[in-house]
């Protein structure tokens, strides 16, 4: 019997065969409830942002490291058992993996079990199940579209830095701006929403096509999400000062459009405004400036195994030996809820002693 043999809802001790306490949810010393779970399917991709990944020389994961469909799928099941309601498939860019739609059917068909701190229970009939959802480049969608929304997929977010054909090609080493284009209306077509688009703002390299991009967005009915960028590159060339932050984001589209916030953010990592009066809104996730670790909710697992209670987390722990060596969903448990447990309050890149953590974006996922 595994973890989603049992009834829901519950709790994990419904077994009563495992020794000492079971843990019943994700929550760290600081009171932070985690439901969201982002999967890395692979950590190589289709293009080499220079913001990113080099030109050449990228040490891959080796293959037989990469964990299999069945794993990944037994983790996602142990994790919302734990009260994770929503898996984010990332990468590199997921859609390299070959079997992406049979991941997505099968994580989306897993139960959800609402953790102690959510008070239990489910709600809606669409809410028993994970809800996944996927960042990609897009490369893929014009083909995987509409299968990735018939096995259940729920959502695409969607990269796209700049609208113009040569400077994408020098941006990412690739001339495939048509493929991404075709892409996000193959995913109209297909009946995603919301479709969100990401761009990452570059001083010098895009910092001119802030209200293109939004106005793209918006006559597509996407919102257009500014990323601030991240100290996560392969190369460790970041700099804080040539970073376009969140407040000159702002400044430059005010130029353009009437903002107004919307709401409350939540857990959200975006600060979210209405474009001349809605109902088009555009996101701001401003990670470096006006962090908002406060409320994170967010635990990603590598395509290699390794859970990371932060993006910036200097530590990993390693789920594999359980994965393959005999042990137990209980186990699979206890490594989840140990990881959270000792989550650090915020990612500490204002700190004198900041490191960048070693792998990069490409490796952890998104």
């Amino acid at each position: 019997m595994t973890l989603t043999d049992l009834p829901f809802p519950g709790s994990l001790r419904e077994r009563g065969e495992s020794k000492g306490e079971l843990p019943t949810s994700l929550v760290d010393r600081f009171g932070r409830v985690h439901r969201d779970l982002r999967i890395s399917l692979t950590d190589r991709c289709s293009l080499r942002c220079t913001y990113c990944m080099p030109a050449e020389g990228v040490p891959w994961i080796a293959k037989d490291n990469l964990l299999s469909t069945d794993e990944l799928v037994r983790v996602a099941a142990v994790a919302a058992g734990l009260g994770i309601t929503e898996v984010r498939l990332t990468g590199g860019e997921p859609l390299l993996r070959r079997d992406v739609v049979d991941v997505v059917r099968r994580m989306a068909a897993i139960p959800v079990r609402r953790s102690s701190a959510d008070g239990g229970g489910v709600s809606g009939p669409r809410h028993d199940m994970l809800e996944v959802s996927i960042t990609t480049n897009g490369l893929r969608l014009a083909e995987l579209a509409p299968a990735l929304r018939d096995a259940g997929l729920a959502r695409v977010n969607i990269s796209i830095d700049t609208l113009r054909r040569d400077r994408f090609a020098e941006l990412t080493r690739r001339d495939r701006l048509d493929d991404v284009l075709a892409g996000i209306d193959a995913s109209i077509a297909a009946g995603f929403a919301p479709i969100k688009l990401n761009a990452v703002p570059m001083r010098g390299v895009n910092d001119d096509e802030f209200a293109d991009l939004v106005r793209f967005a918006v006559e597509r009915g996407a919102e257009l999400r500014f990323i601030e960028q991240m100290p996560l590159d392969a190369g460790h060339t970041w700099s804080r000062a040539e970073m376009v932050t969140g407040e000159e984001i702002l400044g430059v589209l005010s130029r353009e459009f009437a903002l107004e916030p919307v709401g409350e953010r939540g857990s959200s990592p975006a600060e979210v405004f209405s474009i001349d009066g809605g109902p088009a809104t555009v996101g701001v996730i401003a990670s470096v400036t006006a962090p908002f670790c406060g409320a994170c909710d967010r635990v990603r697992l590598t395509a290699d195994g390794q859970v990371r209670n932060c993006l910036f987390a200097r530590t990993e722990d390693d789920l594999v030996p359980i994965l393959r060596g005999g042990g137990s969903d209980e186990d699979l448990a206890r490594v989840l809820a140990r990881s959270i447990a000792v989550k650090r309050a915020g990612h500490g890149i204002d700190e004198p002693g900041f490191l960048q953590p070693s792998r990069p974006m490409s490796a952890i996922g998104g």
